[in-house]
């Protein structure tokens, strides 16, 4: 589900048809207008005697303390908190009390109804995700799947329950006892926000809506693997192979044709840069495409992945950077309205092997999502799938993306097509002196191993 108003209308509405039981695994939710709706969608099925058990991780969830307490005295509510801190106020403190803890977080995505359909992929719950927000859109996919693969979901999800960094809400927070009645009483400021009744509307005035309910979503049926970290990775007693990094490879093989690579925080560690250059010099078409720098929202990384790029583009691999600004953005504006943001970051995390196999998860290739944080995904293997993403990306990287390459004196140079005109960049497109001075800055920290 690439569509963000899709991903949003799907997850409402397995809130709305769960009869037994819902489980969710968040890294961020947000007390904003999606992030609130949800709560009173789930809310909502609580109190129909469904159980919900809510799994967030403690460094996406500013000053919900007091409302996720509230909603676990509900009977049919339990929140646990991942790898919480110990200073409640002020978290930062534990990134100097206890950094090595701290710094490992559980960066998994599952949204599980009934043991029959979930969800997984790189959304978090806030409104960048599901297209709420007039300012920047994160661009991201999502999986809905059902049949066999979710109960793999669930035994998932139940490891990381049971482990022993999830702790209960009510562990971490001393509060007062507090009936729920309403999700108002919790986020009084959203309950009367104007953008909560706007978007509401535009979703229900979606076709995406009739095509939910009636059931009428299309289903691409494959076999689906599901690769994901120990919970023990967040306390550093896991080993190698139980790593997603080792299953990943394992899973998608040895490329013959063609790689494709799609990661919001792209940086390579110099034996995944030498495995791509051996791949394009074996004439392997390897295309990756990531943020460009005024697109990404974390300047480090930038810095981490633009240090290997003249080796790559070097090699022959393909090298595409998402523009800041949507090609799209008028359209949007005239469907949307408000919502029609112009502004987008990428966020999806794709990896495609020939026209074969697909990943779609949480994992960014960075060091952080090998060594540092938990993460989650399936590894798809249907082959008119794959071909679909491969030509769609084909189609439509030339008005989305920077194309990179070198000039005559070896510099990187930026195109770009607009209105089917080719413009080039001598450096990185949109950026003024101060962003410039700091990527070199950046550049030669040796903070790689953090980002």
């Amino acid at each position: 589900m690439g569509d963000p108003q899709l991903a949003f209308a799907s997850r409402m509405l397995l809130f709305e048809r769960a009869e037994k039981t819902i489980d969710l695994q968040y890294y961020i939710w947000d007390a904003d207008v999606t992030g609130t709706l949800m709560f009173e969608a789930l809310l909502s099925a609580a109190n129909r005697n469904v159980r919900v058990r809510l799994l967030l991780d403690d460094n996406g969830i500013n000053e919900l303390d007091d409302a996720l307490y509230t909603l676990s005295n509900h009977p049919n509510i339990d929140v646990r908190i991942f790898n919480p801190f110990v200073q409640r106020q002020h978290k930062w403190l534990g990134y100097i009390t206890h950094f090595t803890r701290v710094n490992r977080r559980m960066h998994n995505k599952s949204f599980t109804v009934d043991n029959v359909v979930t969800v997984i992929g790189g959304r978090n719950i806030a409104d960048d995700y599901f297209g709420a927000t007039q300012h920047v859109l994160k661009e991201d996919i999502d999986v809905l799947a059902v049949g066999d693969i979710v109960g793999h979901v669930s035994s998932d999800f139940d490891r990381y329950w049971a482990s022993q960094s999830a702790y209960p809400i009510t562990q971490l927070v001393n509060n007062e006892h507090k009936a729920v009645y309403s999700t108002a009483m919790l986020f009084p400021e959203q309950s009367n926000n104007p953008r909560r009744q706007e978007y509401i509307t535009l979703i229900k005035q979606s076709s995406i809506i009739d095509t939910l309910a009636k059931g009428t979503l299309a289903f691409s049926w494959s076999e689906v693997k599901l690769i994901s970290d120990s919970p023990q990775k967040t306390l550093n007693t896991n080993n190698d192979e139980d790593l997603l990094v080792a299953k990943l490879h394992e899973a998608l093989g040895v490329p013959t044709k063609s790689v494709l690579i799609v990661s919001p925080y792209f940086v390579p560690t110099p034996k995944a840069v030498s495995h791509f250059t051996a791949l394009a010099k074996q004439g392997i078409a390897v295309n990756i495409l990531t943020n460009s720098m005024m697109a990404t929202d974390v300047l480090p990384v930038h810095a981490g992945y633009a240090k290997h790029r003249k080796t790559l583009l070097n090699a022959g691999v393909s090298l595409f950077e998402l523009k800041p600004t949507r090609a799209d953005s008028n359209k949007l504006k005239d469907k949307l309205g408000p919502f029609g943001s112009s502004a987008s970051s990428l966020h999806a995390k794709m990896f495609v092997i020939d026209d074969k196999r697909l990943f779609i998860g949480s994992f960014n290739f960075d060091p952080r999502s090998i060594n540092i944080n938990t993460e989650l995904g399936f590894i798809i293997y249907h082959e008119e799938l794959t071909t679909q993403v491969n030509t769609q990306f084909a189609e439509n990287i030339d008005s989305a993306a920077y194309a990179l390459s070198l000039d005559e004196s070896g510099d990187i140079v930026w195109h770009e097509t607009v209105n089917g005109n080719l413009i080039t960049h001598t450096r990185e497109p949109g950026s003024g002196v101060l962003n410039n001075f700091a990527l070199s800055i950046l550049s030669i920290l040796p903070i790689n191993s953090l980002l």
